[in-house]
């Protein structure tokens, strides 16, 4: 009897080891997987020995090896290991929405979902939960700490997230923590060299090619309430999650409930397949706003370029550009072209002397002497034009926030609708001042503080009804989605770098890299648009490096839904070129890519929301280039005219830049059409529906 009491308690025992040995191995080795809708790309959440880490592969070959996840706090254990698997979840989603304006009329959301619930093994554990979206094009994840009793108030000092790439890739990169924001060249080197370049860290949007010509994205979406993300580059093709600190060292301070943004890897066959994703706005919540019948895209015009070749000051004086009578001509000039709003910067008290250093000195309701608000606007509404304001504020945050509402209500009160802000000082360059005016702390344009404040403007305005072009802005992540009067930023070198940039401005290439680099993250202000290309009077050293039809075509290629005709009103007129402009619209309902090879050259068209029009930019780099383009986009059975605007002969970006050819032809969708650029050159063309009379009077293309 005793030796069967004994076997069973032996059996009991070793059956209760094996199941404790059995539950450990299944936390050291837990594994959840979630694939795309296509079935294509597969992410995979990893729980070893308690650590979390995630995978990512395609088509069955790794894209982002075994990756750590985690964070580390102030005053607080990290909570990156001794984690279990409390629930798991998946969920499917399918969705078509559509946006108020943009680049497509209609997007698709579809996505497969794994949410994994984590919980400490300590005696007060923390709970945080992993969720991954998982789309054809690519997959976000984020971090979620849900209301709790052991995590309550928390800094965040380090987000130690990893993107372990599978090779080393070629990429097209900006560096991070430099003084300029996000205002540099582009470089392209492989994974590997960007250290050797003396940066340890690179801006997102962050571009790659594989040897396999797999193209990948790393940026990130529905930016709120948290810090920026820049890439530290570590080695074996590690990038890891650097996020912006503030100046007491603390990179995030929050409260549960909480999220971070979402950690987005946009994948693509190729360089085309990064321009049509819509992965960053799938990501972001929908429209907030429930009136947006007021929030209209459209094209303007301003003083602005006028200041940066030495006509204007923003300061008042014999030169002050924002007077009563030169806004008048502007509006006149808008009105006679049909354009929807003229710009006018330096009508506000503030601008007189250094004002890049005195941002607490502006008012932003008080105008100068010689700028009437008032009758400026009168004189704009009866013209059918209106007035783009505008509030540089010279990273004075306090005074801004100040007078922020009176500023808006003003302006809304004058029937203005869209205003451009700026933030023009360094990365680093947001002071903060105490009681006493001292400065008690200075912040980067990319963290936590700034963040917020960018949001609170956008909210603003949306409650005053106004639609917002920010300069200096912080990184587009989304955002535009749930606020649709967030409708364009700059946040990269535009055309005033071709007015005085000292490196000799924009090359030509600069606008080829763009497309896949910087405009993954949403529409850019890049003020194309400028026909005097040499300006040799007023900058002899400096010129704009593009043929004037590149010019033209940078108005499909780089989207934006307000678009500025750049250049002063005497260079437009008598120049037949100028028509493109006066048609080409900032709304679209649909884009595809017909060429892309990124630094090279790209090819768009979109097709116009409100006609059957549809537009075609295609451009170069320094290179001239012939590029077949198939117009089967165009509606089977209808012939269009093809209204061309190309380089003419012997065009060059740097020896004949003004040479254009501007000519007519008939096509339809079974035409193959040659696009020849010149040097550093563009073409860009409006395809209409051919009226009954012109199918007779105007040739047929001939290739």
């Amino acid at each position: 009897m005793l030796n069967k009491k004994l076997i069973r308690t032996f059996i009991i025992i070793a059956l209760s080891l094996l199941l404790v040995r059995c539950q450990s191995q299944s936390q050291a080795d837990a594994a959840e997987s979630v694939s795309s809708p296509d079935g294509r790309i597969t992410v995979t959440f990893i729980l070893e020995d308690g650590v979390p880490a995630y995978k990512v592969d395609r088509d069955g070959q790794p894209v982002i090896l075994p990756s750590k996840m985690g964070f580390t706090f102030k005053e607080a254990a990290p909570l990156h290991q001794d984690l279990r698997i409390v629930k798991v979840k998946k969920n499917a989603f399918d969705e078509t929405w559509t946006q108020p304006w943009g680049e497509v009329k209609n997007i698709r959301n579809h996505y497969q979902e794994l949410r994994v619930e984590l919980e400490e093994t300590t005696s007060s554990p923390r709970e945080m939960t992993v969720v991954f979206r998982v789309f054809d094009d690519g997959l976000g994840f984020r971090y979620e700490w849900p209301e709790q009793e052991n995590l309550t108030d928390f800094e965040i000092m380090d987000e130690q997230t990893e993107f372990v790439l599978a090779g080393d890739h070629q990429t097209w990169w900006i560096p991070a923590f430099w003084e300029n924001r996000y205002e540099y060249l582009y470089r392209n080197t492989l994974v590997s060299e960007i250290a050797s370049r003396e940066v340890s860290a690179v801006h997102t949007p962050f571009t790659m090619r594989t040897n396999e010509g797999l193209h990948l994205v790393i940026h990130e979406a529905a930016l709120t309430d948290y810090s920026s993300m820049a890439l530290r580059i570590d080695k074996n093709h590690t990038l890891e999650c650097e996020l912006y600190p503030a100046s007491n060292g603390t990179k995030v301070t929050a409260s549960t409930p909480h999220q971070t943004p979402w950690r987005t890897i946009q994948i693509a066959d190729n360089a085309a397949g990064l321009i049509t994703s819509y992965l960053i706005l799938n990501l972001n919540e929908p429209n907030k706003l429930e009136d947006v019948s007021w929030i209209e895209p459209g094209k303007y015009v301003g003083i602005w370029w006028g200041m940066h070749i030495n006509k204007y000051t923003w300061g008042s004086g014999y030169k002050h550009g924002a007077t009563t009578e030169n806004a008048k001509h502007y509006i006149d000039f808008a009105a006679e072209y049909g354009f929807d709003g003229v710009l006018i910067e330096g009508w506000n008290l503030g601008w007189n002397g250094n004002w890049t250093a005195h941002g607490d000195e502006f008012s932003f309701t008080t105008p100068y002497d010689d700028f009437d608000l008032e009758a400026v606007t009168d004189y704009a509404a009866s013209k059918g034009v209106r007035l783009i304001g505008h509030h540089e504020t010279a990273a004075g945050i306090e005074n801004y926030e100040a007078q922020m509402g009176d500023a808006f209500a003003l302006y809304h009160s004058l029937g203005v609708k869209a205003v451009k802000t700026g933030y023009v000082a360094w990365g680093q360059g947001i002071k903060l001042r105490d009681d006493r005016g001292y400065i008690e702390s200075v912040e980067w344009h990319h963290g936590q503080y700034m963040v917020e404040h960018y949001r609170r403007v956008v909210e603003t305005a949306a409650q005053h009804q106004i639609m917002l072009d920010v300069h200096e802005p912080i990184k587009d992540t989304g955002i535009r989605r749930t606020y649709p009067n967030m409708m364009t930023r700059e946040g990269a070198r535009g055309q005033e770098y071709n007015a005085w940039g000292a490196d000799g401005g924009n090359p030509p290439a600069h606008t080829t890299i763009l497309p896949f680099t910087r405009m993954m993250a949403g529409p850019f202000d890049f003020t194309p648009g400028t026909f005097d290309l040499l300006f040799e009077d007023a900058r002899p050293d400096n010129r704009v490096n593009t043929t004037l039809a590149k010019q033209l075509a940078l108005y499909v290629v780089i989207y934006s839904p307000l678009h500025m005709a750049s250049d002063l009103p005497e260079n437009y007129e008598g120049q037949p070129a100028f028509q493109f402009i006066q048609d080409v619209p900032t709304d679209w309902q649909d884009t595809q890519v017909l060429h892309a090879q990124i630094g090279d050259y790209v090819t768009i068209v979109r097709q116009d929301r409100n006609s059957a029009d549809w537009y075609l930019g295609s451009i170069t780099d320094e290179t001239a280039r012939t590029l077949e383009a198939p117009l089967t986009f165009l509606a089977p059975g209808q012939t269009y005219v093809a209204e061309i605007y190309a380089d003419g002969a012997g065009a060059d970006w740097e020896t004949n830049p003004l040479a254009i050819d501007i000519y007519q032809v008939l096509v339809d969708n079974k035409t193959v059409f040659a696009l020849e650029l010149a040097p550093g050159g563009g073409i860009a063309i409006r395809f209409r529906p051919a009226a009954p009379d012109e199918v007779n009077t105007i040739p047929s293309y001939q290739p």
